[in-house]
């Protein structure tokens, strides 16, 4: 698979929707995660990132313009032990139980699929990081209506073991905008991961639609110790 860059893929489309990158640093010593959301509707860019706990959640911005809540608010973000699970849906709190009671991401997945949002039938993506003792391995997951079908939900995880420095995958709900808005399709695909935190927020935050971005997270693990940084972005302030 040829690498593409990150900037041009997300300046190249106004509306990816909801993106997880997930990767290793250049200097092959940070798990790097970035997960961002957009919005057209005012109740979708009505949202902000907020701390918790080790992980992040959405919440209203203005809770007066909140409309329905059931598909934007959410906690993005979770830690079990070694594993951080991102995603873009309450599928996070899915994932976290299952795997709390020894299910495998994939297993854990298996009682969700996509979002109840017709005609769009938002695929919902999935991420997973596994760092213990040195050793780094994350996986990804799309769950999608059959080419607009909602009568069967495609289900494809993508498991990546001994990350190479630099590389990671990149998966984002739509192909681009439209009416409805088409679903992402084939495998994540493969970008850059920079070595600096800073460097990597600005680059994802500064390539997404000017008008459609709402939100951005990203965060840095040192696969030796497993400390880590977190940064936030948020359009509303």
């Amino acid at each position: 698979m040829n690498m593409v860059s990150l900037e041009q893929e997300l300046k190249g489309n106004s509306y990816p929707g909801r993106g997880i990158v997930i990767g290793r640093s250049k200097d092959g010593k940070s798990a790097v995660a970035g997960y961002f959301i957009m919005g057209r509707s005012e109740n979708s860019r009505n949202r902000v990132f907020v701390e918790d706990g080790e992980g992040i959640r959405t919440q209203a911005f203005d809770p007066s313009k909140m409309e329905d809540p059931s598909l934007i608010i959410y906690a993005p973000v979770r830690v079990l032990g070694n594993k951080t699970i991102v995603t873009n849906g309450d599928q996070t709190d899915t994932i976290y139980e299952g795997m709390d009671k020894q299910l495998t991401f994939e297993q854990s997945l298996r009682t969700r699929e996509f979002e109840p949002d017709a005609p769009n039938y938002t695929p919902r993506i999935s991420g997973i990081m596994h760092v213990e003792g040195g050793k780094y391995s994350y996986a990804m997951s799309i769950l999608k209506s059959n080419n607009g079908n909602p009568e069967q939900c495609n289900r494809y995880t993508f498991a990546y073991n001994h990350c190479v420095a630099g590389e990671g995958h990149f998966i984002h709900t739509y192909m681009h905008d439209g009416n409805p808005l088409p679903s992402f399709e084939g495998e994540p695909k493969l970008v850059e991961i920079p070595d600096d935190i800073d460097a990597f927020t600005e680059l994802l935050w500064n390539s997404l639609n000017e008008e459609n971005k709402v939100s951005l997270f990203t965060r840095y693990i040192d696969i030796e110790t497993g400390t880590y940084e977190t940064r936030i972005v948020n359009k509303n302030k």
